[in-house]
């Protein structure tokens, strides 16, 4: 039985999150600390709950959800797993972050890329990838089949759809994706997004107003 613990980081008020499950080991997906505060928030978490983190999983690669990457990597040995269509964006952060004017510490590469199907596991847990582009040009989502769980990043929120004005961006795409990959899942599954409160995916298909 896998748990999830949610940690809001950075400006961007991004969601960061530990999956983990009865053997200890650790998912971190989309780690956004950028402030020490952020960062030992979830280094203590892992501490305390006797947690070993065993993989490092960006949804996409926009600088509020690799902020983090680096210190992961620093603190634990995990290089990030992404699909390779998004290391343009991964390579466009140092620019990025400054204009934005954040701090960004540069994220290692992946020994090891996702495909845009097929699954990812650790300890008892198995993620099913949905390949879900249009908020980004290579975005992944992943499913928890048996915890009744999907991590969405920025493909759908409670009441809301991902930004599409940024490079790398498709409206029509994301709609799409979401039609066709995350509303023929189960209505009670519940949605963890990037960013706000969790949702599921019936409340999404009969009160979001994309649709």
């Amino acid at each position: 039985m896998a748990t999830i613990k949610a940690f809001l980081n950075n400006p961007y008020q991004e969601n960061t999150y530990l999956l983990y499950d009865e053997t200890g080991e650790c998912a971190i997906i989309d780690p956004g600390m950028y402030t020490a505060a952020e960062q030992d928030a979830v280094v203590n978490f892992i501490k305390a709950e006797g947690l070993k983190p065993v993989l490092l999983l960006n949804t996409h690669c926009h600088i509020d959800h690799v902020l983090g990457n680096k210190f992961v990597f620093d603190q634990y040995g995990l290089k990030p797993q992404f699909h390779k269509g998004e290391l343009v964006v991964l390579e466009a952060m140092p620019v990025w972050s400054q204009q934005s004017g954040l701090r960004y510490e540069l994220s290692p590469l992946p020994d090891t890329y996702l495909p845009e199907s097929g699954s990812i596991s650790f300890g008892n847990t198995t993620l099913e990838l949905i390949f879900a582009p249009g908020h980004s040009p290579a975005h992944l989502c992943f499913y928890d089949v048996q915890n009744g769980i999907v991590i969405g990043g920025d493909v759908l929120f409670r009441g809301s759809i991902g930004r599409t004005d940024l490079p790398g961006g498709n409206h029509q795409q994301l709609l799409t994706n979401i039609q066709q990959k995350l509303f023929i899942l189960p209505d009670e599954l519940v949605v963890y997004p990037g960013h706000g409160p969790e949702t599921t995916i019936g409340r999404e298909k009969e009160t979001n107003p994309f649709f």
